[in-house]
């Protein structure tokens, strides 16, 4: 159902000896053994790093919600192209807990040359995305908006000087840019065109929108990349809606993805990947693939293209790796059929291909010879991979532990180094013990999820224990960091909380016939998981069975709803975010319904009324004695915020004495995105299950209506 915090995304994995109904197999993470690379990669050298020792145990501390308002991480990656260097940005939001004013997720240029050996590249207020080097390696470029202008192309020499415009498109944001070979020209992808006869029609209040009709499309083009920008780039003229582009080496043709219109549902369903001219925009092949794609890459020599795909229309994730021949459309499936998820890959200079691997809840780098048909893999220990960009024999890779966000690391004789450390404070942290674990649901199924204890240990008689339920349900948990405004994580676990965070039926990451055995049954065997996985955590001694609690978004809402009404008995407390109460409404009032009916029930709801009903939390009100807080963001267009409305009104009428709150969330969608949102909404979550599971008392007064901000968050 889309993605929030951790959703819509996928081994040969370990998985639990057949037993008994819900027995339990406890697997901490293992040590896999590292396979010696075949070929070598030419790295520069770098010295180890010098890693932050963590605290005593008397300057130990919890974590806290004021600690994840400040989290800072590494976001996009790119490597110079002779590898001496690595452009990222370091994405934060501001510190409302600390007075900072309320924004988005700010993103600032960082140039990394060592290990520990980085600097801010621009001033600090400047919020950057695309960041990519030149083809001479001489300058950054990265997508920005002045004061009062829409986004455009920037540079900045890496050898000093001011950052300068190199192109933009009047009156229209860029989206997306690619350089050309020869760093003449500068293709962009800009936003539609505004309708100036709006304008004048808007002021006179004539504002009616036509739902669905008014879509305007993205736009091609071609600027000079001269000493100032382009004033008047050359259009491309293309069809259909375009995302993403990146030209072949010869400079005359472009990869890119397109979908027939603007429309989310397209974009999931109907994308595709297709080769253009540059002079024309006319499509010079199509690469005719099933179901769902996502980021291609050209090879270095403009003859192949990997792709991320589907294996067919109703797969729910785009996991299973390809490789494109460009001259004929054929397509070659890598990793079809593994227990495994492909997530990021990129070229090496040999011709080589390397791609982040997640295999359960574990992560491998891989890198396939030419011919495709052999590789060698690298284990990054406790690391997970997230990303990755290779140039000039450098091979960098984004990536996290149970004990820190993603940073950069960066591939050194078969090991990932760390070149960055940006909450030096986690050092202070007495973090819960995080491990991987295994148990065995009621039909004999094998499902993995990460389990973290308490940071005080697991007490006599179990823990109240949070099962926090990822979205899609096409994504998954790595047993990495899982911390997050809505994750309760290692906040939680400073509290006295065990989490854990199931990989359910429907995942990704265990292969494609694992991520299909929810379809077809919304909240049957999948949410069947849930209750197997609080009892295995009861047998293990883990969990408290009495003080078991559900939170999750999106698709993770859904299954807290379900849980605090069909399995009220089971669960003790519910935090609902952006979920789904009604299936049939559902449909109604989505952006992605063809998508539902692909990749998750497999029929349209006029196909099965009754059992759409039955499968809904709204038919289950009767049972609801779980106190439930659901959130939602205000303008979500993926989950209606009248799904919140019909759950909550219906537990008000029909069972008054049940504790329930509705938050909405002016302005958000499916998902918080500003810095005093995200905090409420942790501030709220912990303060209810503070009060209904830790005690395990049902009956309890709701907390008060606000939460208590710091001074600092309100002067403004």
């Amino acid at each position: 159902m889309g993605r929030v915090r951790r959703g819509k995304t996928g081994k040969a994995r370990r998985r639990a000896v057949a037993a008994p109904c819900r027995a339990v197999m406890v697997m901490a993470r293992g040590t896999s053994r590292k396979i010696a690379m075949s070929r070598p990669l030419a790295l520069i050298p770098t010295a180890a790093l010098a890693l932050i020792a963590l605290s005593g145990t008397a300057m130990a501390r919890p974590m806290t919600t004021e600690d994840v308002a400040r989290l800072e991480r590494v976001g996009r990656i790119a490597v110079a192209p002779d590898g001496s260097r690595i452009a990222y940005t370091r994405a934060r939001l501001p510190d409302v807990t600390r007075g900072e004013a309320n924004a988005r997720t700010q993103d600032q240029l960082e140039l990394a040359w060592g290990p520990e050996q980085e600097r801010e590249y621009l001033p600090a207020d400047m919020d950057v995305a695309a960041v990519r080097f030149s083809p001479d390696g001489r300058t950054i470029g990265f997508i920005w908006a002045a004061k009062g202008e829409k986004d455009a192309v920037w540079g900045i020499p890496v050898d000093g000087g001011g950052h300068r415009k190199l192109a933009e498109v009047e009156g229209a944001a860029v989206i997306d840019y690619a350089w050309a070979p020869d760093g003449e020209t500068i293709y962009l992808l800009a936003a539609p065109a505004r309708d100036t006869r709006r304008d004048s029609e808007d002021k006179a209040g004539f504002n009616a929108t036509v739902y669905e009709e008014e879509w305007g499309y993205n736009r091609l083009f071609a600027a000079k990349a001269g000493k100032s920008a382009d004033k008047a780039p050359r259009q491309i003229p293309v069809s259909g809606q375009v995302t993403a582009l990146q030209v072949t080496p010869d400079g005359r043709q472009a990869v890119v993805l397109t979908a027939p219109t603007p429309s989310v549902d397209d974009s999931y369903t109907r994308q595709r990947a297709a080769l253009i001219d540059l002079a024309t925009g006319q499509a010079v092949r199509t690469i005719e693939t099933p179901g769902k794609i996502a980021d291609p890459e050209l090879s270095p020599d403009g003859k192949r293209l990997a792709l991320l795909a589907a294996v067919d229309e109703h797969d729910p994730s785009p996991t299973t790796l390809h490789i494109v021949d460009l001259a004929t459309g054929a397509q070659r499936a890598l990793n079809a059929g593994a227990s495994e998820a492909a997530i990021d890959a990129e070229w090496l200079p040999d011709g080589r291909l390397a791609a982040v691997i997640h295999i359960g809840a574990q992560s491998r780098l891989r890198i396939y010879a030419a011919d495709g048909e052999t590789f060698t893999e690298v284990d990054p220990g406790s690391l997970i991979l997230t990303g990755l960009d290779a140039a000039g024999g450098m091979v960098a890779a984004r990536a996290n532990s149970p004990t820190h966000p993603d940073e950069l690391f960066v591939l050194a004789d078969g090991t990932f180094r760390r070149w960055t450390s940006h909450n030096p404070w986690l050092g202070e942290i007495d973090f819960g013990a995080q491990r991987t674990v295994t148990f065995t649901a009621r039909d004999g199924q094998a499902i993995e999820g990460v389990l973290i204890e308490p940071a005080s240990g697991v007490p006599s008689g179990g823990a109240p224990t949070i099962l926090d339920v990822h979205g899609g349900p096409e994504s998954h948990e790595s047993n990495g960091w899982v911390t997050g405004y809505g994750a309760p994580g290692q906040v939680a676990a400073g509290r006295g909380y065990a989490v854990f965070l199931p990989n359910y039926r429907g995942s990704t990451a265990y292969g494609t016939a694992f991520s299909k055995q929810h379809q077809g049954d919304y909240a049957g065997k999948e949410f069947d998981d849930l209750v197997d996985a609080k009892r295995a955590l009861v047998t293990l001694g883990v969990a408290d069975t009495d003080r078991v609690g559900m939170t999750g978004g999106s698709y993770g809402g859904f299954a807290t709803a379900w849980a605090s009404t069909a399995q009220s008995e089971e669960f003790a407390a519910g935090v609902m975010f952006v979920g789904i109460s009604d299936l049939i409404s559902k449909f109604g009032t989505t952006d992605i319904p063809q998508e539902m009916r692909l990749v998750h029930e497999l029929k349209y709801p006029w196909e099965e009324w009754q059992h759409l009903l039955e499968r809904s939390p709204i038919y289950h009100v009767d049972k609801a004695r779980t106190p439930l807080l659901i959130l939602h963001g205000g303008s979500d267009p993926r989950v209606s915020p009248t799904q919140s409305m019909e759950l909550y009104r219906n537990i008000k009428v029909r069972q008054p004495d049940t504790p329930v709150r509705l938050v909405f969330y002016p302005g958000e969608g499916h998902g918080n995105r500003m810095a005093a949102a995200r905090y409420d909404y942790n501030l709220r979550m912990i303060e209810w299950f503070d009060t209904y599971l830790k005690p395990g008392k049902r009956t309890a007064p709701k907390p008060p209506q606000r939460p208590t901000l710091p001074k600092e968050a309100l002067a403004k």
